[in-house]
C-alpha cells in the first residue's frame, strides 16, 4: 500500500468508458490506465464525479476500482472514489475498496441532505473509522450543497488516516484560510484544474485532474513546475493548456472530456448514462475548435 502522506503531484480523475448499450469496457479502461501511466501521472483516481460513479451499480464500481488496481500493478498509488449522501453505504463501500488493494479513497461531501457541519464531521469520522485506509475529503460545494467549512475540516484532520482534501469549492479566501491554518502534515490537492496553480502557491501538493483525461504529460507537467516553483515556466504551460481546462466544463462533467477523448481516438465513442446526454452541437463545435487550436486533433 502507497504511502499517501507523502502524495502529491497529478492524478486524473478518470473516466469510465462504457459501451453502447452502457456496459462497462473495462478493456478500454485499461488501455486509458497504460496511457496515464506511459504519460507519468503520479496517481489515478478511479469512480469520482468524472467517472460517472453517480450512476454505478456497486458491484460495477467495484469492478471498475479492481481493474484499475490490477492494471496499475503499484506502479503509482491508486485512490478511488467512494462516497454518497448514505453513510452505511459508504462504510460498506469502502470496505470493499479496502479488500480490493487500493491506496486509499476519495470521499465527497453528501449531496441532497444537506447535513449540519457536525453531521459532515460525523459522516467522515464514521467512515474513516470503519477502515485502515487513507481518506482524502471532497469538498464540492456546486455538486453537493454542502460547503465542508474549514474548521470542521481541521477537526476531522486530527483523525488519523484523514490525510487529504480535495478542495473544489472555487473560493479563493476559503481555500487561503485553510492553507494558512491546517496542520503541517495535511494534504492540499485541487479538484479544479484552473485553481491548481494558486492552490500549490499557498502550498498544496497537486491536482486530481480532468484534463489530464486528455492531456496527462502537459498536465503533469504543469503541477510539477508549480510543486517546483517555477511559477513563470508553469504559468506559460496553463496558458497553454487552459483552453481545455475550461472547454472541459462547456456541458457538465464528464460529457466534454469524454467527447473530446472520443474525437482525439483514445476512445472508441463516448457514451453516457442517463441522465447525461451527448453534447450540443454548437457546444462540441466549440470544443472541437479548442481541440485544433492546441493541436489535439488536425
Amino acid at each position: 500500500m502507497a504511502d499517501l502522506t507523502k502524495l502529491q503531484g497529478c492524478g486524473p480523475a478518470i473516466i469510465t468508458p462504457f459501451h453502447e448499450d452502457k456496459r462497462l469496457d473495462l478493456e478500454t479502461l485499461k488501455k486509458l490506465v497504460n496511457f496515464q501511466l506511459k504519460n507519468g501521472v503520479n496517481f489515478i483516481v478511479p469512480c469520482g464525479t468524472t467517472g460517472e460513479s453517480a450512476t454505478m451499480t456497486l458491484d460495477e464500481h467495484l469492478q471498475v476500482v479492481e481493474t484499475v488496481v490490477k492494471q496499475v500493478k503499484g506502479r503509482v498509488p491508486v485512490i478511488a472514489g467512494a462516497g454518497c449522501n448514505n453513510t452505511v453505504h459508504v462504510i460498506h463501500l469502502a470496505k470493499e475498496i479496502e479488500k480490493i488493494g487500493a491506496d486509499g479513497i476519495l470521499s465527497v461531501a453528501p449531496y441532497y441532505n444537506k447535513p449540519s457541519q457536525e453531521g459532515l464531521y460525523q459522516h467522515f469520522k464514521a467512515i474513516a473509522n470503519s477502515i485502515s485506509l487513507p481518506v482524502v475529503l471532497y469538498n464540492v460545494p456546486g455538486r453537493t450543497a454542502s460547503n465542508i467549512a474549514n474548521d470542521t475540516v481541521i477537526r476531522l484532520a486530527e483523525i488519523d488516516n484523514v490525510v487529504a482534501l480535495k478542495e473544489a469549492t472555487g473560493n479563493i479566501a476559503q481555500m487561503t484560510d485553510l492553507a494558512m491554518r491546517k496542520p503541517d502534515d495535511f494534504i492540499l490537492l485541487s479538484g479544479d484544474d484552473s485553481n491548481a496553480l494558486p492552490l500549490i502557491a499557498l502550498g498544496g501538493k497537486g491536482l486530481i485532474s480532468v484534463a489530464a483525461n486528455e492531456i496527462p504529460r502537459e498536465t503533469t507537467e504543469f503541477v510539477t513546475a508549480c510543486l517546483n516553483g517555477k511559477f513563470d515556466e508553469a504559468i506559460a504551460l496553463q496558458k497553454k493548456i487552459y483552453p481545455i481546462m475550461r472547454d472541459n466544463f462547456l456541458d457538465s462533467n464528464p460529457v466534454p472530456v469524454k467527447a473530446a477523448m472520443q474525437l482525439m481516438g483514445l476512445i472508441p465513442a463516448a457514451y453516457y448514462r442517463l441522465p447525461l446526454v451527448p453534447m450540443e452541437p454548437g457546444k462540441l463545435e466549440q470544443l472541437k475548435q479548442t481541440l485544433r487550436q492546441i493541436g489535439l486533433i488536425p
